[in-house]
């Protein structure tokens, strides 16, 4: 049996550039006044990846986790992209690995776990493995923006039971 602890790190737009995007406010972003100046518009934080389907806005509702929490499973969209900005102001963990066939893409040394702030939304590229909403301290709601649409977009790999990953502090 193989053993694997994922340690959180923090998560940052540099950390997180090879799975997707990292949605916050940040004097980086592409930013100006709109609004008569009442209003700070930070403009293209992500792209939206549909392929030939439309999008669609969901408001997902998670309960909690504790950690240290052992990963079962991860999953991808391999028609768009996806992205999850918290609603409710918890913290929550992101587990993820690099887009790419299963199993060399879901191998442990390939995947990472962020502690995503209240205030950081991430948007993951067509065809990033991750993991579904991993939420703290409280029942939390997401606004999710995906792809809808004819086609299946929604690949889910099982780890073997010879592979234990767990997140951890």
């Amino acid at each position: 049996m193989t053993d694997v602890v994922l340690t959180l790190e923090p998560l940052t737009a540099a950390a997180f550039a090879p799975f997707g995007d990292v949605l916050e406010v940040r004097g980086s972003n592409d930013n100006f006044s709109i609004n008569y100046g009442l209003t700070q518009r930070h403009h293209k934080l992500a792209q939206v990846e549909v392929g030939d389907g439309f999008g669609i806005i969901n408001i997902f509702r998670s309960k909690p986790i504790e950690l240290p929490l052992r990963i079962k499973l991860m999953e991808r969209h391999p028609l768009g992209s996806q992205s999850f900005t918290p609603l409710s102001g918890n913290p929550y963990v992101v587990v993820v690995a690099q887009a790419g066939e299963a199993p060399a893409a879901l191998r442990p040394e390939k995947l990472h776990a962020f502690l995503a702030s209240p205030e950081q939304g991430v948007n993951y590229h067509k065809g990033t493995w991750h993991h579904y909403c991993l939420t703290l301290n409280d029942v939390s709601n997401f606004l999710v923006v995906d792809r809808g649409g004819e086609g299946h977009n929604c690949d889910e790999v099982e780890f073997d039971e010879q592979l234990t990953v767990t997140v951890s502090r």
